[in-house]
């Protein structure tokens, strides 16, 4: 069974008739790092999953700084969820960070599919709910941990990412420099 297979059926059960159904609405692509899949200011028309390798989504702000705010890795979707859901241009880039194999989803052939198979609206509804959840905990926690709490947090969430990401990508995520990231990491040692 393949893994995408697998991640619907954490939370449904397809027949499968219904699987052949959603696996002939999804493209695999085999695509190199550094690929852009999305751009920031482009309506997105698909969710991504990644059957390998390591997605980012992140923004850009005036001041040309790169802003992370998610990662993707064997398992996981990714895609601009303003962009998707709304269909306004997003705010988003999504990035190949290291050679990924994906499966891409459209939102015409996802929308296609909640008619053909109802329940697969709830598993969406359910990775929606989940994204919400995820989002405003990451909210919460840039507003009221410190900077050596938000890395802990990570640490202990995204243990096997911490190994393959660079320490500029992290910072970039737990909302700090590079510099205070490097600084802070050395005090984390010396403790």
């Amino acid at each position: 069974m393949s893994l995408i297979l697998d991640n619907i059926a954490k939370h449904i059960s397809l027949t499968p008739e219904e699987e052949q159904l959603f696996l002939s609405k999804t493209e695999t692509r085999q695509v190199k790092a550094k690929t852009i899949l999305q751009n920031a200011g482009q309506v997105c028309k698909n969710g991504y999953f990644v059957n390998s390798g390591l997605l980012r989504s992140f923004s850009i702000n005036d001041n040309i700084v790169e802003h992370v705010m998610s990662f993707a890795c064997e398992g996981w979707w990714i895609s601009d969820m303003y962009s998707l859901l709304s269909q306004k241009p997003g705010n988003l880039f999504i990035e190949v960070m290291e050679d990924a194999e994906i499966v891409m989803l459209s939102k015409k052939n996802q929308e296609q599919l909640y008619h053909e198979i109802p329940k697969l609206e709830r598993f969406f509804r359910i990775l929606t709910e989940n994204s919400l959840v995820a989002n405003q905990e990451r909210l919460m926690d840039n507003l009221s941990l410190t900077a050596e709490e938000r890395y802990e947090k990570f640490c202990k969430k995204y243990p096997t990412l911490i190994q393959k990401l660079p320490q500029k990508q992290i910072a970039s995520y737990i909302g700090v420099t590079p510099e205070f990231f490097s600084k802070m990491k050395a005090r984390l040692l010396k403790k």
